[in-house]
C-alpha cells in the first residue's frame, strides 16, 4: 500500500521540527515492514527525496538535523508531477525550513514565507428588487425598482497560533444610476458619497479552546434574525455545545429609518416632518444562551440599546420624547428532520415600545443551494411579521422591517461557486396597513 507525498512529507515534518526519532521502512534493510512509518518512509525514498546509507540502512533510530530535511525538501521542490495538495504542503515546508535551503542555495522569500499566513475570500454579486405599495397615493412609493452590483473581500491574517485578524471590504454601484451605493440599505444615499469602497468590518479575533474574544467591527450574536448590521465593541464566548455570548460598544444609527432617497420616516417622524432623532450612534450591550447538538439549535438572547432615534411617540404630534431604550427579548430555533427537510423560527419582543413590538418568522426550509455543488437547490415558504421597533435591522429581503406577510423563495446553484436566488414577499405595511409586494433576485459569484 502506497501514501501519498503529502503523508510522507507530513511525517517527516513531524520528524525533523520534533527532533524525535526517524523510523526506518523498507527498502532499508533495518526497518520492519509492519513499522508505523513503512508506507511514508517507502514513499519518500522511492520519490527519491531519502537516500538511506551506503550500507542499506535508514538507521531510522538517529535524529535528523534541520539541515538534513532542508536536503529533502530541496529534492521535493525539485519535483513537478505533483498534485495542488502536494505543491501546497511542499511550499509550506519550504518556509519553515526557508534559512535552511538559502543556505543549500535554495532561495525562498520572506513573501513566499508569510503567504499562508493571508487567505482571501469574497464573492461578487448582482443584486434587483423591486418594491411595491398596492394602496398608496405615493407615485414614489407606488412602485420603485432598483438593482445593485457588489464586490467584496474578506481577507483573514493569522497573527499566532490563537490570534487571528479578519476583515470585510465593500466596493458597490448602484446600476441604475451609475453611481456609488455605500450606505447598504437598498440604495441610501446613492451617489452621494465621495467614494465607492468601505471598510464595514474589522476585527482581532482569539480563539482558547471553549473559549473566544472579539474586539473591533464586527457582527454580533443574532445576525441571522432581527440584528443584521455590525458594531464597534467586543464580545467574549464561552462553552461548546452549551455557550454564552456577551458583547458591548457602539452601533451606527445614522440611516436608520431612511427611504432609498435618505429621507427619514417611521414612528418617530412628526406629522409635520420634524426628525426627533438626534444621536447617530446608540450604546449596545447584549447577551445570550446558545445550544448546538446534531439536528437542533436554539438560543435565547438580550439586546439593550440607549439612542434618541428609539422615541416612541404615542402622539404623532407629540414633541416630548416617550423612550429612548430598547430592551429586546428573542427565543430562536432551528431543527433539520433529515438532509432535505428543516424548520427554524424567532420571537422577540421590544419590552421598552409601546406600538409594533413584536416580531417572529416560521420558515420551511427544503433542501438548499450549495455553492461548491453544481445542480444543488432548494426551496423555501415563510410567514415573517417585522414590527418596527423590534426588527432593527432585519436580515430579510422579501419582507423588510415594519412589514408582515408571507414569503417564498428558491435557490439554485448552476455552476460551481455560482449561486442565484429568488424570493417574493406579499402582505402589509404594519405602519400604514398598505398592501405590499417585494421581489428579490441576487447571483452570487464566490471565489
Amino acid at each position: 500500500m502506497k501514501k501519498t507525498l503529502v503523508s510522507a512529507l507530513t511525517t517527516a515534518l513531524v520528524v525533523g521540527a520534533a527532533s524525535t526519532t526517524f523510523a526506518a521502512a523498507n527498502p532499508f534493510s533495518d526497518v520492519p515492514a509492519d513499522h508505523w512509518a513503512y508506507d511514508a518512509v517507502s514513499q519518500l525514498a522511492a520519490d527519491g527525496v531519502i537516500e538511506g546509507y551506503g550500507d542499506t540502512t535508514f538507521r531510522g533510530n538517529q535524529n535528523i538535523t534541520r539541515y538534513e530535511m532542508a536536503q529533502m525538501i530541496a529534492k521535493a521542490m525539485a519535483k513537478t508531477d505533483v498534485s495542488a495538495a502536494d505543491k501546497a504542503l511542499i511550499d509550506k515546508l519550504a518556509a519553515e525550513f526557508s534559512d535552511e535551503l538559502n543556505n543549500l542555495g535554495v532561495r525562498v522569500s520572506n513573501l513566499e514565507r508569510n503567504a499562508d499566513m493571508v487567505k482571501w475570500n469574497g464573492k461578487a454579486e448582482y443584486t434587483y428588487w423591486s418594491h411595491r405599495d398596492k394602496d398608496t397615493t405615493d407615485p414614489d412609493l407606488k412602485k420603485h425598482n432598483d438593482d445593485q452590483l457588489l464586490f467584496r473581500l474578506e481577507p483573514t491574517a493569522e497573527v499566532n497560533a490563537n490570534w487571528h485578524v479578519k476583515a470585510r471590504l465593500d466596493a458597490s454601484t448602484d446600476l441604475a444610476e451609475d453611481s456609488a451605493d455605500v450606505n447598504g440599505k437598498h440604495g441610501g444615499d446613492a451617489g452621494k458619497q465621495d467614494t465607492d469602497v468601505k471598510l464595514k468590518r474589522i476585527w482581532a479575533q482569539g480563539n482558547y479552546g471553549n473559549f473566544q474574544v472579539k474586539l473591533g467591527k464586527f457582527a454580533q450574536i443574532d445576525d441571522d434574525s432581527i440584528f443584521d448590521t455590525t458594531f464597534s465593541g467586543a464580545e467574549v464566548k464561552f462553552g461548546n455545545k452549551v455557550t454564552f455570548t456577551a458583547g458591548a460598544g457602539r452601533l451606527d444609527f445614522s440611516n436608520y429609518y431612511e427611504d432609498e432617497d435618505g429621507n427619514k420616516y417611521g414612528p418617530q417622524v412628526l406629522n409635520n416632518g420634524q426628525v426627533i432623532s438626534k444621536d447617530d450612534a446608540a450604546n449596545y450591550q447584549y447577551a445570550g444562551l446558545g445550544y448546538a447538538d446534531g439536528k437542533f439549535v436554539g438560543g435565547v438572547d438580550y439586546h439593550h440599546l440607549n439612542a434618541d432615534s428609539f422615541d416612541y411617540v404615542v402622539d404623532p404630534n407629540a414633541k416630548a420624547n416617550v423612550e429612548d431604550n430598547a430592551n429586546i427579548w428573542l427565543a430562536k430555533a432551528a431543527y433539520r428532520f433529515d438532509k432535505t427537510n428543516a424548520l427554524n423560527g424567532f420571537y422577540a419582543n421590544n419590552t421598552s415600545a409601546d406600538d409594533f413590538d413584536k416580531a417572529w418568522s416560521v420558515e420551511y426550509d427544503y433542501k438548499g443551494a450549495e455553492a461548491e455543488n453544481k445542480g444543488t437547490w432548494g426551496a423555501w415558504a415563510a410567514y415573517r411579521n417585522l414590527g418596527y421597533n423590534t426588527a432593527l435591522f432585519s436580515t430579510y429581503d422579501a419582507l423588510l422591517q415594519g412589514q408582515k406577510g408571507w414569503e417564498v423563495g428558491a435557490n439554485y446553484a448552476p455552476f460551481k461557486n455560482v449561486v442565484a436566488t429568488l424570493r417574493y414577499g406579499n402582505g402589509k405595511e404594519t405602519w400604514t396597513n398598505d398592501k405590499i409586494e417585494n421581489l428579490f433576485g441576487r447571483v452570487e459569484f464566490f471565489f
